[in-house]
């Protein structure tokens, strides 16, 4: 059975692009497009689609708002197609706060390999969203989720005080998931380092977001910063991050290597670092995500001593990477996402 696509776009040219990309996947076929969100809600009442691409900025009716009311009025799996703007990024966020289960930028023309790439990560998404865990939310744009107050005290752990790290990965998903993990975070928390898969123009926005919202420090590396408690070091979209050890401590590395396991920042270089450099003073989380990567980082870990937590199946909006980590022997326990931040507090303190 083919996975049924609504597109929804106010430009031609890109219905008829995603169109072609989305028919070109054997196991897929577009069922319907609509120019704006009016006419998509009454085409997603007559096709009844699997998965529903759709742009952010439209005429009419907003993407953002009707995202809002399709999450609750008839909840489906929405993959945005997003401008890689600095607004462009912020609204998807939101986007995926209401729940979005992905986003991919708009397609740019460059070079057939740049097209080819672009359509095979197109229908990986959808192929994703398809499968994916919805999490439907009854709230408005404007009513963000407020702050909940850490699970452990800070007092009765000291995480600070260990010397240890934490190190975290993600993707499909993982914008929320590590939203929620670091709003069950203390302000005076260990150094946490997060790898995202997420492209450049959005790890900016992502790590402001962060940093409004929970109480340690979250910033976007700039690589070379001394890791330091209570802040939170986001991988920028365009380099693979790790941390190295110099005469002063840990600090941070930006590398601009080519992409591992087609991904650039890739969760195994960050687990790999740590597993190397920082080993049983180290801890790993690996969150919701499509594929592979992060697995054997998160074993390296294990084997080097490290305690390693995975999220598990029930709480995943993808439950791909954690389970390959888990088949693989790399997660030493699996967690609820609302226990996860408690857990890797719990590990920093013994």
């Amino acid at each position: 059975m083919k996975i049924r696509v609504l597109i929804v776009d106010d430009s031609a040219l890109m219905r008829g692009l995603l169109m072609e990309m989305i028919n070109s996947a054997p196991d897929m076929t577009v069922v319907g497009v609509a120019p704006d969100a009016p006419t998509a809600r009454e085409m997603i009442k007559v096709l009844n689609p699997d998965v529903l691409t759709l742009d952010v900025h439209m005429p009419k009716m907003d993407g953002l708002e009707f995202l809002e009311r399709l999450m609750r009025l008839r909840p489906m799996p929405v993959v945005m197609v997003s401008s890689s703007t600095q607004a462009g990024s912020e609204t998807t966020l939101k986007a995926l706060e209401l729940g979005a289960i992905d986003f991919i930028g708009k397609p740019r023309a460059d070079n057939p390999k740049v097209m080819e790439n672009y359509a095979e990560e197109l229908v990986e998404k959808i192929r994703a969203a398809k499968g994916a865990r919805l999490r439907v939310r009854p709230m408005s744009a404007a009513s963000p989720a407020l702050p909940q107050a850490p699970l452990v005290s800070a007092l009765t752990v000291r995480p600070s005080a260990s010397g240890k790290i934490i190190f975290v990965g993600a993707s499909t998903g993982g914008t929320e998931a590590i939203k929620e993990f670091l709003l069950r975070i203390p302000a005076d928390c260990p150094p946490i380092m997060i790898v995202q898969h997420m492209p450049e123009s959005f790890t900016a926005s992502f790590s402001r977001r962060l940093d409004s919202l929970c109480a340690p420090r979250v910033i976007e590396s700039q690589g070379n910063e001394k890791l330091e408690s209570g802040t939170v070091y986001i991988a920028p979209g365009h380099s693979h991050l790790q941390v190295k050890r110099t005469a002063s401590g840990f600090e941070t590395e930006l590398l601009a290597t080519p992409p591992v396991n087609r991904h650039r920042p890739s969760v195994d270089v960050l687990f790999d670092s740590a597993a190397l450099v920082v080993g049983r003073q180290a801890v790993g989380v690996i969150l919701t995500g499509m594929g592979k990567d992060g697995a054997q980082g998160l074993l390296r870990m294990r084997q080097s001593g490290a305690r390693t937590i995975g999220q598990d199946e029930a709480s995943c909006v993808v439950y791909g990477m954690p389970r390959e980590a888990f088949l693989v022997g790399a997660v030493e326990e699996q967690s609820p996402l609302d226990d996860i931040a408690r857990r890797a507090l719990l590990a920093t303190a013994r």
